[in-house]
Formats: C-alpha cells, sequence, structure tokens
C-alpha cells in the first residue's frame, strides 16, 4: 500500500491563500479567546498580585461574552483552516538538509500540538456552554492548561511559517495554483466568503446568550429562563438545599474573629438597604442583568467590627461543589455594590435564585456569585 503524496490530494481551493485569510481570523479569535479565559481564570483563582476590574460594572459580562463567541466562531474558522492545509500533512520530509529538517520537524511537531489543543479546546468549550461533561477530568483547570498548549504552538507555528503567511496575504487568491477548478465549482474567493458568512451566522445563532437584542434570532440560546428574565444554571434541588434555604430557622452567620451576628431574613430586611442593576455572567458564555435589593456587605461587616480592606469567605448552604465557599477581596468587599441580595427585580428571590439571600457583586463570574448564603467570615 502506497503512501498518499501531497499531490494526491491537491484541490484549487487547498492553497495558502485560502489557508492565510481563514487563519489570520482563526489566530484573532484564538487570541481573544485566550486573553478573555486568562482574566476569567484570574478572577476565579486570583493571584496575589491580582486586583479585579470592579467598573464598568458589565466588564465581566462583555469579557466573557467575548470569550464564548470568539470560541464559538473558532468552529468554521478551524474546519475550513484544516481542510486548506489538509494536504500538507502528506509533504515529504528534506531528508537531505539538515537545517530545512530541523524546521520540517519543528513545524510538523508545532502543528501536532495546535492542531489536537484547538480540537480539544473548541470541543470542550462548546460541551462547557451546554454543561454536558461527558469526562472525568476537571474542565477548568485542564482547559486553561491545554490553552497554554494550544497559543504556544500557535506561536511557533506562525514564527515558522511567518514568510509564507506574508507572501500568501498579499497575493491574489483568484490566481492559479494546485490542482484544476471545476466547471461551475467554488472559487477561492468564494469559499473565504462563505467560510466569513458561515462563521457570522455560527456567531449570531448563540450570541443571544450574551447579547440580549439578538435573543430573537439566536436559535442556540438554551438556558432555563424562568419569569424573572435571569437565566438558571443550578437549581436548589440539583445542590440539595430545598430544605435548609426554607427553613424557619435559617440565620447568616457574620463572623469576624470572636465576634459573630446571626441575622434572620427580618433581621436583614431591617437593615439599611441597597438597590443596584446589575449583571450576572456565567463562564458558560451567558448574561443578563438584574435589579438587586439587598444589604451591603461592607453594612454587614461593620456590625462585627470588621476593618475596611478585609478578605472575607462566603459559604453556601449546599453541602459540596467546588464553588460551595468564595472570596472576596478587599476592593470587592469595600464595594458599595457588593450586596447580599434579597430581591430580585422588585421580588423576594427565588428558592433557584438564592433564597434567602446571596451575593451579587460587580464584575465577578456567576459561579463567584454564591447562592443561598449560610456564613460571611472574615479572614485573619
Amino acid at each position: 500500500m502506497r503512501v498518499p503524496d501531497e499531490s494526491d490530494v491537491r484541490s484549487h481551493l487547498r492553497s495558502p491563500e485560502v489557508a492565510a485569510r481563514v487563519g489570520l481570523w482563526l489566530g484573532i479569535c484564538f487570541a481573544v479567546a485566550f486573553l478573555t479565559g486568562l482574566y476569567s481564570h484570574a478572577l476565579q483563582d486570583p493571584p496575589s498580585w491580582f486586583v479585579p476590574l470592579r467598573r464598568p460594572v458589565w466588564s465581566y459580562r462583555v469579557s466573557q461574552g467575548l470569550h464564548y463567541l470568539a470560541g464559538t466562531a473558532c468552529v468554521p474558522l478551524l474546519l475550513v483552516k484544516l481542510y486548506a492545509v489538509y494536504p500538507k500533512l502528506f509533504a515529504r520530509p528534506p531528508w537531505l538538509d539538515r537545517a530545512a529538517l530541523l524546521r520540517h520537524g519543528l513545524e510538523r511537531a508545532s502543528i501536532a500540538l495546535l492542531v489536537a489543543s484547538s480540537l480539544f479546546q473548541v470541543a470542550t468549550g462548546l460541551a462547557n456552554s451546554t454543561q454536558w461533561y461527558p469526562w472525568a477530568f476537571s474542565f477548568r483547570s485542564t482547559h486553561y492548561a491545554v490553552a497554554w498548549v494550544a497559543i504556544g504552538s500557535l506561536l511557533v507555528h506562525v514564527a515558522v511559517k511567518l514568510p509564507t503567511i506574508r507572501a500568501a496575504l498579499r497575493a491574489d487568491p483568484a490566481a492559479s495554483g494546485p490542482g484544476p477548478r471545476a466547471e461551475g465549482g467554488l472559487s477561492r474567493r468564494a469559499l473565504i466568503r462563505t467560510t466569513y458568512l458561515a462563521t457570522g451566522l455560527v456567531v449570531v445563532s448563540v450570541a443571544g446568550s450574551a447579547v440580549p437584542w439578538l435573543r430573537r434570532v439566536s436559535v442556540f440560546e438554551n438556558h432555563f429562563v424562568p419569569s424573572g428574565g435571569i437565566p438558571i444554571n443550578k437549581t436548589a434541588r440539583r445542590a440539595g438545599v430545598t430544605v435548609l434555604s426554607t427553613d424557619p430557622g435559617w440565620r447568616l452567620e457574620v463572623v469576624h474573629g470572636q465576634r459573630t451576628a446571626s441575622l434572620s431574613r427580618e433581621d436583614l430586611r431591617a437593615l439599611p438597604r441597597q438597590v443596584a442593576r446589575l449583571p450576572i455572567a456565567c463562564v458558560e458564555g451567558w448574561s443578563a442583568s438584574g435589579e438587586w435589593d439587598g444589604v451591603r456587605v461592607r453594612d454587614l461587616l461593620a456590625l462585627v467590627g470588621a476593618p475596611r480592606g478585609s478578605v472575607v469567605t462566603v459559604t453556601s448552604l449546599q453541602p459540596d461543589g467546588p464553588f460551595r465557599t468564595s472570596t472576596l477581596l478587599p476592593a470587592e468587599s469595600d464595594d458599595p455594590l457588593t450586596l447580599v441580595a434579597l430581591g430580585l427585580d422588585g421580588d423576594d428571590l427565588s428558592i433557584d435564585h438564592g433564597f434567602p439571600c446571596r451575593l451579587i457583586a460587580p464584575g465577578r463570574p456567576g459561579v463567584l456569585q454564591t447562592k443561598w448564603l449560610a456564613r460571611i467570615e472574615v479572614e485573619s
């Protein structure tokens, strides 16, 4: 059986001009997804030097929306890019030229890593957006680690192929190239334009999750949205808090050292209230705004004598899960818009939205907007 040769899969559509133009936009989408992903990861697992962006209040909504849409746009772009460069997989190594052989090996290694990591990132990202996890590993940590592999291999690939990329971008896509064009068949320009159009349609079809005014035309927006208008990822039943959250004996504990305040919902309602319109944005890509009514966290901390600039841990009633607790950095705990919310859009919180109370703060991922609060504790 003969090993296929590059000439066996030639087509006029498979050309450097097509690959470079589609690859340019694919690279831009990868860069946007990578940078916004780094920001989201830093918010969820902040290094000591990290200061979250709290204003504008919709900063994370925009960041994660861009991440979601850029990742979605990668799907058609990646498929067409792979189609355009497919024949290169069968190119013979230049065995007699050591320098060329080294470049060839480096390029092939970077391509193998790039293709594998790109397909992994796109596939797992899409699965995450639908909350489908058919694997045993941690999505967040693995997606983050493989993102570095993808961006590193992409940079190596671009560095190796930069002269070819520059020449292809300057060249006319309609110029003659490998393989004859079938009579009446698709031209290279038409393939490029069709790819851009398909990418736009795919983005619009899911953009309603992140862009409210596109919801009527986004056919794949499928998050559970109750009458309150804010989507729900995890219900009280799924979190295992249905009984605990409706217990008449529930109290919110605010703790600073040896001082503790134990507050019922009525106690919280009797404190000075703050109403703020804040968005909530989830790592899966959706976002929505609501009018939240509650008590400022800094006012609750003042009840137990906590100083300004405190690092605070909030704990949920849910018995387990990676986001059962979350941390408020000093700038967040001091923020007048960081609230223990009791109501949403003029009504009491529903149980699925976090009754009896929940955290809501500007610029935080939805997974850190802890629901069904049980305890607020100042770290020593």
